[in-house]
């Protein structure tokens, strides 16, 4: 072959045909999805949110309680983020207040004051797959989302609903997680997740989570205002309905400390 047409070859190798040289595997392309729906959620530095949260068991027969959750960004991406759980009504939970210091592969840290109780408890790190307030979410769901938190692997992309969603699969890395696998449908425009499905420990499917109504906040944060987690196994389900969202509220990090946790409001 003659140097130019080895020239050519070469420009067409790298210019026209990308994909050769910079092929991902499905392990690569799950990390770079997971990685980017992170990025764009950075920066919010704190919220507040206003909702409620409503339980059904199979015959439809429900109860509604009022909370708040408050959330503290961390920036150093070595530490997950804070986040404060306190409820408001019924009488018999009120009062109630639940912190997470989220973790990557450590244990989270998590605590739980009960008024009734008059003091504070430490869920154990055995305890995180149990459920949280008699919902249908557990300890471990309450924690965030860290990337480091999880292996990843790209299935597919498919439609979902009017949008496409590409198809992850992620894997805990951190130990004592009550889940095998959780797969999720997330859109390829503003990487918003619109469903989770919770494999547990035998890897039965054993919940599912959709979220909808996402609003777009500060012109760049996305949050649902209703969560469905239905468990599959004994049809019970339960409902997160948010009727406010502030950010930038000015909260610190020591708001987010276990000393607050009974006088929380």
């Amino acid at each position: 072959m003659s140097r130019v047409n080895l020239f050519f070859t070469l420009l067409i190798t790298v210019f026209l045909m990308p994909g050769l040289l910079h092929a991902e595997t499905p392990e690569e392309k799950g990390l770079a999805i997971a990685r980017e729906a992170d990025r764009r959620d950075n920066g919010f530095q704190d919220s507040v949110a206003t909702l409620q949260m409503i339980l059904s068991n199979r015959q439809g027969r429900e109860s509604h309680r009022k909370l708040k959750i408050k959330t503290f960004e961390m920036t150093d991406p070595k530490v997950g983020d804070k986040s404060l759980v306190i409820f408001d009504s019924p009488r018999d939970v009120k009062g109630t207040a639940f912190l997470t210091h989220s973790k990557i592969l450590d244990p989270d840290d998590q605590w739980i004051y009960l008024p009734a109780l008059g003091r504070i408890k430490r869920i154990s790190s055995s305890n995180k797959s149990g459920p949280f307030m008699g919902s249908e979410f557990a300890y471990e769901d309450m924690s965030s989302r860290e990337v480091g938190k999880y292996s990843y692997k790209w299935l597919r992309n498919e439609p979902c609903g009017k949008l496409t969603c590409f198809v992850v699969e992620a894997h805990p890395l951190y130990e004592k997680s009550g889940y095998t696998k959780l797969i999720s449908w997330i859109d390829t425009k503003e990487y918003r997740t619109w469903k989770t499905e919770y494999y547990n420990r035998r890897g039965d499917l054993l919940k599912v989570l959709k979220l909808s109504d996402y609003k777009l906040y500060l012109g760049k944060f996305w949050r649902a205002k209703n969560l469905l987690m239905e468990n599959m196994i004994t049809g019970k389900k339960t409902r997160l309905v948010w009727s406010r969202f502030d950010f930038r509220t000015g909260l610190r990090e020591n708001d987010f400390s276990r000393s607050r946790l009974k006088t929380a409001k």
